[in-house]
């Protein structure tokens, strides 16, 4: 690893976010038994590498973002997040039939968290750049 490599704003805010959502669903089993999943804390887990995997694929590269090959990454990314939503979905209820209702309830209430939180991000990330790229700019026509 290069001495300049620095860990992005967003893998925190990822962190931070998913120890906020994880923690209802460790107590919830107490709590809650006869609505609760035991895949809840997996299901946190699974989304915590998938949108860190979305973000990276998508705010990877500062140039990217301002062509037209944002927009092919972004659908990619979300295509490969659907993907894998669906099949892991699908591959637990198949083998967990009698916990199908709990876990597809679940996993959608997570699944909607976690894509408002990407949304929050990937606008948050773009809105930064675009100001750095107007002070920029700003800078280039006063000289």
């Amino acid at each position: 690893m290069s001495k300049d490599f620095k860990v992005p704003k967003y893998v925190f805010r990822l962190l931070l976010f998913s120890i906020i959502v994880a923690a209802p669903t460790i107590v919830m089993p107490v709590v809650l038994p006869k609505y609760s999943s035991p895949a809840l804390p997996f299901i946190v887990l699974f989304f915590f590498f998938l949108t860190l995997f979305t973000l990276y694929i998508v705010l990877r590269d500062s140039s990217m973002r301002e062509s037209k090959k944002f927009v092919s990454g972004y659908i990619v990314s979300r295509t490969v997040k659907f993907m894998t939503c669906l099949l892991f979905m699908l591959i637990y209820i198949i083998v967990n039939k009698e916990d199908r209702w709990n876990f597809a309830f679940a996993f959608l209430i997570i699944y909607f968290l976690y894509a408002a939180f990407e949304v929050f991000i990937i606008k948050r990330e773009n809105d930064k750049l675009s100001q750095q790229q107007r002070e920029r700019q700003q800078q280039e026509s006063q000289e």
